[in-house]
């Protein structure tokens, strides 16, 4: 007899782009192998072949296309339990719009920014971009936050202290510089990030070359993993595989098979939490194919007139 199935592996960083479609600034330039469509059917395989049951679909560039190709692929494809989408942070006006739009959507559980391709590294304190988060923290909605560079991990403390009930997530670690053996400032920023219980990060996009996915061993990410279990808990981390970027990393499994077997050193409980327990909490997921009564959804509180409010509190 078969032991009970265990809830399936959420894959809660992922990707979909189609250069005919949607205009990724980004692509050709930095990554030009993967300047090409990548859609669930390239995806399909590597899930079934890791056992991953659910994915998170993220923005992949800073327009309405993206987020509009995102939702068609979901809507056609159960297994993408939640779709993170874009709104203009710095136009609150049109974000608010926008946001009242994406609350009618069933998947829609996050908003991100690539903020990381921002030149003004402290954008994310601009007044406007402020006021963008403040209507996700009243909404409800995530945040996924991309922290690339140094100075942005040091702004996770100063948005927490701003806005106590917005949920951000801090994507692919804050890239920490794995194989560099100077982890010490990282090491610091990610535990100042962590001591807010708001913050949550993603165990995701972990390659040991500045700027360039190239295969990371376990050796490499066991001390990055050790810390950010010490800061976050299992409680507060999800796994993720960075695909389509990560094919350029040996590929979706062998980058997915080397985070699952250093998961496979946890307890029961902890390695749960890591993949999938974490996400369907943090994102408000339903899984396709369980059958659970009604959770709450994260963007339970968004008020369907937000453009509304937003337009009479500044008259």
């Amino acid at each position: 007899m078969k032991a009970p199935q265990q809830v399936a592996i959420v894959d809660a960083h992922q990707h979909f782009w189609d250069p005919r479609r949607v205009e990724y600034p980004w692509l050709a330039p930095k990554f030009p192998e993967l300047n090409k469509h990548f859609g669930f059917e390239d995806l399909s395989p590597h899930l079934a072949a890791v056992g991953v049951g659910a994915t998170v679909l993220v923005q992949s560039a800073d327009n309405w296309a993206d987020t509009e190709f995102m939702f068609s692929v979901a809507g056609a494809h159960e297994q993408v339990a939640g779709v993170v989408a874009w709104v203009p942070l710095d136009e609150p006006e049109r974000a608010a719009v926008l946001l009242d739009e994406l609350s009618r959507r069933e998947r829609f559980c996050g908003v991100r920014n690539l903020i990381h391709d921002r030149e003004d590294p402290d954008w994310v304190l601009r007044p406007e971009v402020l006021e963008g988060l403040g209507l996700l923290e009243s909404a409800g909605v995530p945040f996924d936050y991309v922290a690339v560079l140094p100075r942005h991990l040091e702004h996770v403390p100063t948005l927490c202290e701003r806005f106590p009930r917005l949920r951000l997530v801090i994507d692919h670690l804050g890239k920490p510089p794995l194989g560099s053996g100077e982890l010490g400032p990282w090491r610091s920023l990610i535990a100042r990030a962590a001591s807010s219980t708001n913050v949550f990060a993603k165990v995701s996009g972990l390659y040991p070359e500045p700027g360039r996915p190239v295969p990371a061993s376990t050796q490499d990410l066991r001390p990055v993993l050790e810390h950010a279990l010490a800061v976050f808990g299992p409680d507060r981390l999800m796994f993720g595989s960075d695909w389509p970027i990560c094919e350029l990393a040996g590929g979706y499994r062998a980058v997915a098979t080397t985070l699952l077997t250093l998961f496979s050193e946890l307890d029961g409980r902890e390695r749960q939490a890591l993949v999938s327990g974490t996400a369907v909490m943090f994102y408000g997921l339903r899984l396709a194919g369980q059958e659970a009564e009604e959770a709450a959804k994260p963007t339970g509180g968004m008020k369907t007139g937000l453009a509304n409010d937003l337009t009479r509190e500044r008259q």
